[in-house]
């Protein structure tokens, strides 16, 4: 299948497909409204790791200090409640049972990656700070991106604050961190890069860009769901081509917000696969 034909078959689907593909630190080989903007739904978590691991390397956290694991925070819309997150409606119940106790920065950070908790990442970004994640976006290079509240800020999001991410502006900070762990970069040292790619390494939902690889290929990624939108942007590295960047941004009647699979799952897995099909003409 060639990059027309990819296009020519999306085009058949319902909604916006935004994509980005390319080897690290170079010209993307394919893009398709890479600059369109999308709600964010998970994927801004990975700016929120940054941020944390930005902190921690200026000496403002300590990633393994113990930190009160509650379930009260500020609203990004000033003057409207504290608001608090549902369980239901979270992926990590291992977070939920240190409520009322403590648990160190670091650990709630991997668990806002690897099982994506709603509440692990509002604990961290009360502790990062919402400007912190915008500089983040800009050193990466984003254009469009926006980090402007908590998950289930609803009062925030009915006064139009939300969480907007671009396929271009995923790939961006993904490749920046992916370049980062080999060389001095602008978003912190090697080894904190490193660090961060290895928790995208231990991603536990696979349902959608890696389920359109082989077994045992490894795939640095955070992918993103709620109904309308599947999104998954990772750096995929092969054992016989160079590393490259995918990014995949749906806006979708596709997507029903089922976790494990839906047709939007099944979509982003069709076009991971056909990437990796040309993984050695990127």
């Amino acid at each position: 299948m060639t990059w027309d034909d990819l296009d020519a078959h999306l085009d058949r689907v319902p909604g916006t497909v935004s994509a980005y593909v390319g080897r690290l630190d170079a010209p993307p080989t394919w893009t398709r409204h890479p600059n369109a903007a999308h709600y964010a739904a998970s994927t801004m978590k990975v700016a929120v790791l940054a941020a944390l691991h930005r902190a921690a390397e200026a000496g403002t956290l300590d990633l393994d200090a113990p930190v009160p694991v509650v379930n009260d925070f500020d609203s990004a819309q000033p003057g409207a409640p504290r608001f608090a997150c549902a369980q239901h409606y979270d992926n990590d119940d291992a977070v939920w049972d240190r409520l009322g106790g403590s648990a160190p920065l670091r650990w709630l950070a991997d668990r806002m990656i690897v099982r994506s908790s709603n509440l692990a990442t509002n604990l961290v970004l009360g502790h990062v700070g919402l400007p912190a994640v915008a500089e983040v976006w800009a050193l990466a290079g984003a254009r469009t991106s926006v980090t402007g509240r908590g998950i289930e800020d609803f009062a925030a999001r009915e006064a139009g604050i939300t969480n907007t991410v671009t396929a271009a502006d995923l790939a961006a900070l993904l490749g920046a961190l992916a370049v980062g762990a080999n060389a001095p970069g602008t978003l912190a040292s090697p080894a904190a890069c490193a660090t961060m790619l290895d928790v995208l390494l231990a991603q536990e939902h696979r349902e959608d860009l890696a389920a359109g690889l082989p077994d045992g290929t490894r795939i640095a990624h955070k992918n993103g769901w709620v109904s309308g939108v599947r999104h998954g942007a990772g750096v995929v590295l092969p054992d016989d081509a160079p590393p490259y960047l995918i990014a995949v941004c749906t806006t979708t009647d596709l997507a029903d917000g089922d976790q494990v699979e839906d047709d939007a799952c099944l979509l982003l897995a069709h076009i991971s696969a056909q990437v990796w099909a040309a993984r050695h003409h990127l």
